[in-house]
């Protein structure tokens, strides 16, 4: 045996061990409660616990699970005084808890025990925890309080309380409600590292609260708690067109609050805001979430929130009523400042005026350190662009702003020096959408690169997909995708985070496949579908953003934007295989249907915003509008045979067939095979959505493709288009088309952006157009999804919901020498991987223990597949078992 040989069997032998002693080991892990790993504030009484087999050797898979829950970590395994599930015959690994009545302010420990396929007891989980919040309006001990204020008064308020706790502390919890966001202080301390906390909602219908561990941040002896309100969603001070300064539940920001602790010896203390405490106003004197924060810092009260601190000058408060009677609790991600980033570079004008560059759009705030005289002004303004001449150039974000005065410049933040040293401000209740920062002042100051810091700020979901792939320009478009999305995700998803920061239900659903496939994001949308539900109008009807303050419940919200309330639902069960959106939601669906098959006739509806911002193609608003009233009634009626509801089930799929059938009686000519005026959308959205009848799919499809030809290899849709053309040609046989199109870099095209310097994607193809120019949009941004779908080919199984069972049809497609893809799904990493070499196509692929895969190979039954040197069956479906495995395709 020669050294390489030699090497190559020991490498295997080793190998091999290696892979025994990770069956050996084979652990129950990613214990999550509610989709968080050990949350605090838990409200519901049934919370979802969830976790993965950990087990690399194929074929594994769970055979059964015991879930054990009670208040004693020492004594879980052997007695869980709470829940013990008994050992169940299931390979489910996401499952409701239906054990004891959980109380509120209680610490749960749990634990998991699996068996593996060979009937093995494995090791129990790690133990993890979670811990119920109040659970309910009538547990809360505080007074909603604010101060003497009107809603136009402009600084944001103190308040502060002072106490005394006698006995050593065990622990101590914090729990804040606010209408309007807080930033919340003991000792001193800021507590917590969230931004812009709560999430906005419909204030007069649910109002969040957060909770907190304190225990580290009180002491036996004297104590302060501090917080400060800014006014958020919930006291608009700037006009825009938007009318959010005449929101129903507009007022002066207001808390509740109840610090609950517990003593080394049992007993037990509430500190809670009531008429008792101060309030005074802070150097805060203005606040707009829409425009900007302005700080004085001569007007500083240093120790204001510590305990020997002197209020003997401060206000009483005055009592409120709370804004709703749903005080909820926020378990989900927050917003943090995730990113931070150095300035690239700096430009100075003149000593008063400096341009600073990022070099990157995001959303955000910077942070500054100014140094000057007292008295100066200092103004930050942020913008996505540059006029010629350098200065920053907003014309493209302020056009829907309606100021009253100058006092209150757009995407501003304006600062007042003390003269004491050097100033660091960065805005605790704003945040904007920005590449440059230009900053003023009314005296000469020094400032430095250094001095300038960005923070990219949005909901903290944890990444769960990646790709890379041999083009650059590939790679470059899902990062700035990615960069929109996150951008545009903060407690509900937007448009965009500088000129509107609106939840529009379009943009919302375009992106949520590229949100999913990339972020785990299921605690966003389901708290936003929540704020469907607040919003939804008796009668079913929807506005086009959400959370609104009024606006949006007009003539063109229909089902090309509002069928969220469907299109999410069903999204979060096909990703995590998890109903609860879907049957929180579903009377809500049934209501929004119902209403739109009131207003159509005879299955079409013209109840829509159309194909918005196309490329020079208009598409028919029936059709497209009709299309997705089919979508909605299609999802409908699986949501009701999932659960059931069989009268429903029959009502609803006949209608689906209704208007299916509708659509193309009228839109649809069978002897040649186009839909409408043959425009891109129109074919594409027919495919994408399941309009076309079967046996003329590859018409359709290629028809599209030759559509695509004859515009040149460029794109020519809008909104509604760009979720699906992709899609429709990859997944009917021209993924080389699609490919093309995805890889285009000449104007219309996504690349086109990419090659003029963009670092997210944008609301219009035309760079230079007059209006719906922002720089950071997501509404065309199903194309970071359509990476992992079309090249990667991974796909949800609705048959086995959740990556049960992977569908995975992969394209291999001729302008790429090598696509990897990978998505954490809820047991475990997929990876589907592939390069070429010589005239062969080598695909890797891994499936995560307890789920298996359903591969489909391109060019089924020409090409010829090997797994090692076996030559496989390739026909239309090749199923395998949890594992890692590699083929060889040639042809």
């Amino acid at each position: 045996m020669n050294r390489s040989h030699y090497v190559l069997a020991l490498t295997f032998f080793f190998n091999t061990l290696a892979g025994a002693t990770v069956y050996a080991q084979t652990r129950t892990v990613a214990l999550q409660c509610e989709h968080l790993e050990a949350p605090i504030g838990v409200d519901e009484q049934h919370p979802r616990l969830s976790w993965q087999m950990e087990d690399r050797s194929k074929g594994a898979t769970q055979t059964a699970y015991q879930v054990l829950v009670g208040t004693d970590s020492a004594q879980l395994a052997k007695n869980p005084t709470t829940w013990n599930s008994g050992k169940v015959a299931s390979s489910a690994s996401n499952i409701t808890y239906n054990g004891k009545a959980l109380q509120p302010s209680t610490k749960y420990y749990w634990l998991v025990r699996t068996w593996n396929r060979a009937g093995a007891k494995l090791p129990d989980s790690r133990i993890s925890n979670f811990e119920t919040g109040l659970m309910g309006i009538n547990n809360w001990t505080g007074s909603w309080i604010s101060d003497p204020a009107g809603i136009n008064t402009l600084p944001a308020p103190y308040f502060r309380k002072a106490f005394t706790a006698g006995k050593k502390i065990k622990s101590a919890r914090a729990y804040i409600a606010v209408g309007g966001l807080y930033e919340l202080y003991i000792n001193g301390q800021k507590i917590g590292n969230h931004r812009l906390d709560p999430m906005y909602t419909r204030f007069d219908r649910r109002t969040l609260y957060v909770s907190y561990d304190v225990t580290n941040q009180l002491q036996q002896g004297k104590n302060a708690i501090g917080v400060l309100l800014g006014n958020g969603w919930y006291n608009m001070q700037s006009i825009a067109v938007w009318n959010f300064d005449r929101a129903p539940w507009r007022n002066r920001p207001t808390f509740c609050m109840d610090l609950k602790i517990t003593y080394d010896d049992g007993t037990t203390a509430i500190v809670a805001t009531n008429d008792s405490w101060k309030t005074h106003y802070s150097p805060i004197t203005f606040n707009s979430i829409y425009t900007g924060e302005h700080y004085d810092s001569r007007l500083e009260l240093p120790g204001w929130n510590t305990p020997n601190f002197d209020d003997k000058d401060w206000k009483e408060v005055d009592l409120r009523a709370a804004p709703s009677k749903q005080i909820v609790s926020q378990v989900m991600q927050p917003i943090r400042n995730v990113d931070e980033i150095a300035a690239k570079s700096i430009n100075k004008f003149n000593d008063t005026t400096y341009v600073v560059d990022l070099g990157r759009n995001i959303s955000g705030v910077t942070k500054v350190k100014l140094n000057g005289k007292s008295g100066t002004v200092v103004h930050i303004k942020h913008g996505e662009r540059l006029y010629a001449n350098g200065h920053v150039d907003m014309s493209n974000i302020d056009v829907y702003y309606r100021p009253k005065d100058k006092s209150d410049p757009f995407g501003t933040d304006i600062v007042t020096l003390n003269g004491k040293g050097t100033v660091e401000f960065m805005a605790k209740f704003n945040y904007k959408g920005f590449q440059y920062v230009e900053i003023t002042s009314s005296k000469p100051l020094e400032l430095k690169k250094e001095d300038v810091v960005g923070y990219f700020m949005h909901s903290d979901v944890s990444a769960t997909g990646k790709i890379s792939s041999s083009n650059p320009l590939i790679d470059k478009l899902w990062w700035a995708t990615n960069n929109s999305y996150l951008s545009n995700l903060f407690g509900y998803p937007t448009d965009c985070p500088q000129r509107e920061k609106n939840g529009w239900t379009g943009d919302g659903h375009f992106a949520v496949e590229t949100g999913l496939f990339n972020f785990d994001g299921i605690t966003i949308y389901e708290k936003w579908l929540a704020d469907h539900r607040d919003e939804q109008q008796p009668n079913g009807v929807l506005p086009d953003i959400i959370p609104t303050g009024g606006w949006g419940y007009g003539t063109a919200n229909g089902t090309d934007w509002t069928s969220t309330i469907a299109i999410i639902p069903w999204n979060l069960y096909m990703f995590y295989g998890d109903s609860k959106a879907l049957s929180d939601n579903y009377n809500n669906i049934r209501a929004y249907v119902n209403y739109v098959n009131g207003i159509s006739v005879g299955g079409l509806t013209t109840f829509g915003r159309g194909d918005w911002v196309p490329v020079k193609s208009s598409s028919s608003l029936e059709y497209t509008s009709s299309i997705y009233f089919y979508v909605d009634a299609t999802i409908l009626a699986k949501a009701a045979k999932l659960f059931g509801k069989q009268a429903d089930y029959t009502f609803y799929s006949a209608l689906a067939e209704k208007i299916k059938k509708a659509i193309n009686d009228k839109y649809f000519n069978k002897a040649t095979g186009i839909y409408g005026n043959g425009v891109q959308t129109e074919l594409s959205m027919a495919l994408q959505w399941g309009i076309v009848p079967e046996q003329y799919k590859t018409q359709v499809a290629q028809n599209l493709a030759k559509r695509v030809a004859a515009d040149g290899m460029h794109i020519d849709v809008g909104v509604l288009g760009a979720k699906a053309v992709l899609n429709a040609l990859s997944n009917n046989g021209e993924a080389e088309t699609a490919y093309k199109l995805a890889a285009q870099d000449t104007y219309p095209s996504w690349g086109w952006w990419i090659v003029n310097g963009a670092t997210t994607l944008y609301e219009n193809w035309n760079i230079k157009a007059e209006r719906d120019i922002s720089l950071n949009h997501m509404m065309f941004g199903e194309i970071g999804g359509w990476f992992f779908k079309g090249l990667g080919g991974i796909l949800p199984d609705e048959s086995h919901p959740g990556f049960k069972n992977v569908l995975l049809k992969p394209n291999f497609v001729s302008g790429l020498e090598f696509f990897n893809a990978s998505h954490d799904g809820p047991y475990g990493k997929i990876v589907s991987s592939w390069a070429r070499k010589g005239q062969d196509v080598i695909y890797n692929v891994t499936i995560p223990a307890n789920s298996s895969a359903t591969i489909t190979f391109p060019n089924a039954g020409k090409s010829k597949v090997y797994q090692g040197d076996v030559l496989i069956k390739n026909s239309a479906n090749y199923q395998i078992a949890a594992g890692s495995y590699q083929f060889r395709i040639t042809d």
